[in-house]
């Protein structure tokens, strides 16, 4: 389902990298949106908010500091992590790199592998179940690789949307998700899905995880939609 894969968004002015970068992302599995300068970058972005951007320093009309800058400074796109790409190996560079929010700095020329592994490092910090990890609230268990859920020690069965839906709310307790950005998270922005289906799958979901007792832990807030716990 496109919707559940992590986006990643790769701004390079170089179009051999971008689509060496674009080609090995998709073999891990992502879904990835090119760019090709900074200005594009930030169009992009408001467009489909990617998961992880990685960025190039040096680029023509907007360089990748300034897209970093910009988008740090704003809170809706603030918690994407940032990996800058740069050849400029000077420390003072890297300092000046991290100072402007990147959440990691890679030199070139890199290593394909190493930096696929730094993609999936700042994944799971933002988005874990999508990178196989085991999540936790409560007695409720979900445990991505194996798509179990448990819940007290008992496993409970569910269906592909409403593991989704569980994944989603157990990696942000106490966020409030409007059904729109469920939506976005779980059924992908390029499917047309009324928000209505929303309160479906949640109904079941609910079903589920009290199926042998437990208060149900999806709180409805009124007006703005659904969180956990």
């Amino acid at each position: 389902m496109a919707g559940d894969q992590p986006l990643v968004l790769v701004v390079e002015d170089e179009s051999a990298q971008r689509e060496v970068l674009a080609y090995n992302l998709e073999a891990e599995g992502f879904r990835v949106a090119r760019a090709a300068d900074g200005e594009e970058a930030m169009l992009l972005v408001a467009e489909d908010r990617p998961d992880v951007i990685v960025l190039d320093w040096m680029m023509p009309r907007l360089s990748g500091i300034e897209v970093c800058r910009r988008l740090k400074l704003r809170p809706e796109t603030r918690t994407i992590p940032v990996i800058m790409l740069s050849a400029r190996t000077e420390e003072v560079d890297r300092v000046r790199g991290l100072e402007t929010g990147a959440d990691d700095y890679v030199v070139k020329p890199y290593s394909v592998v190493e930096l696929m592994a730094r993609v999936k490092a700042q994944l799971r910090r933002v988005r874990p179940a999508s990178a196989g990890v085991r999540l936790e609230f409560g007695d409720i268990v979900l445990d991505a690789e194996t798509h179990r859920v448990s819940r007290a020690g008992r496993e409970l069965k569910l269906g592909p949307t409403e593991f989704r839906l569980l994944a989603a709310l157990m990696e942000r307790p106490g966020r409030v998700w409007s059904r729109e950005s469920l939506l976005d998270r779980v059924w992908g922005r390029d499917v047309y899905v009324d928000t209505r289906t929303v309160d479906v799958h949640i109904g079941r979901l609910r079903k589920a995880l009290t199926r042998h007792g437990g208060a149900d832990p999806v709180r409805t807030v009124r007006g703005a939609g659904y969180a956990l716990g």
